[in-house]
């Protein structure tokens, strides 16, 4: 188990990538959240088993179809007690 947050740039915010990146967590059992940033990045934080997890960071160097992804910076956390993954608006 192991926990991490993302900072994604690119074209990431009107493209529901929170929405998407929400489902994929939910569909990999990840924990955590995702929201928009002033600046327009997204900010993200996972935390789950490394394989799962390791999965969810890939996918979210892809994002949803209309997204455009230029990076994902890695910063890994320690563990925090999450029960669900949650959009932050």
């Amino acid at each position: 188990m192991r926990q991490v947050k993302l900072r994604i740039t690119g074209r990431v915010q009107g493209v529901f990538y929170r929405a998407s990146t929400r489902e994929k967590a939910q569909q990999l059992g990840i924990k955590g959240w995702v929201k928009n940033e002033p600046d327009g990045t997204v900010s993200a934080v996972g935390q789950g088993p490394d394989a799962k997890l390791q999965r969810w960071i890939e996918w979210c160097g892809e994002g949803p179809s209309e997204a455009r992804v230029e990076s994902v910076e890695v910063e890994e956390q320690p563990i925090a007690a999450f029960q669900q993954f949650a959009i932050i608006r």
